[in-house]
């Protein structure tokens, strides 16, 4: 009998994804596409990536919140409604995105992290009073569409998130990766780290 994990992952424009190819499929995706100008930001998407996962390394964070940084965004590169500008006016939901590529093969931890990272964001503007102050303009756009600040009842209901403080320090880790130049490792650098939490996900009949 087969598990969840044994499904194979259709991506629009793309080969069907399996447990061996996510990880390659991600790296091609980083060197295709990671070029491309970050929101606005003055970092590329891939620097972008790249130094979340690096602060996240200072910090000391796991390796899945590790590898939850570095893949956080990439529904920007996936999702079928484009990517992000600064004359939208609707939200394209790049977080869904991107948490509907991994989840077949990444555990619950990252998925939450990339599924909740915008919702993060909402979060630490209702309940952190000095966070919405340090948003980018184009985070500040992007928030606007994307619900603005929590209510008091959607606050409460993500606190009790059992993966809250692994999604909060991947959105924080996010806030900071935008600083022109800085050094990173390559997204090479990280590809057995991803692939040895794929293969620690996957079902025993995969091994």
């Amino acid at each position: 009998m087969s598990n969840a994990h044994d499904e194979t992952v259709a991506v629009q424009g793309s080969p069907v994804l399996t447990r061996e190819r996510i990880v390659p499929f991600l790296a091609a995706l980083f060197e295709r596409e990671g070029g491309s100008e970050y929101l606005g930001e003055p970092v590329t998407m891939a620097e972008h990536m790249l130094q979340a996962a690096c602060n996240a390394q200072r910090q000391g964070a796991d390796d899945a919140v590790v590898a939850a940084a570095l893949v956080h965004d990439v529904g920007h590169f996936t999702g079928a409604l484009g990517r992000f500008s600064m004359t939208d006016t609707m939200d394209r939901r790049h977080e869904v995105s991107g948490a509907e590529v991994l989840e077949r093969f990444f555990p619950p931890l990252v998925v939450a992290c990339v599924r909740e990272h915008v919702a993060a964001k909402r979060y630490l503007c209702a309940t952190d009073p000095d966070y919405f102050s340090r948003l980018s303009p184009a985070s500040v756009h992007s928030l606007n569409l994307q619900g603005g600040p929590m209510n008091a009842a959607e606050v409460d209901a993500f606190a009790a998130h059992p993966h809250l403080d692994a999604i909060v320090t991947v959105r924080r880790c996010d806030d900071d990766a935008k600083v022109a130049g800085a050094p990173t490792p390559a997204f090479a650098d990280y590809a057995p780290l991803l692939q040895r939490i794929v293969d620690a996900n996957a079902g025993p009949d995969q091994a």
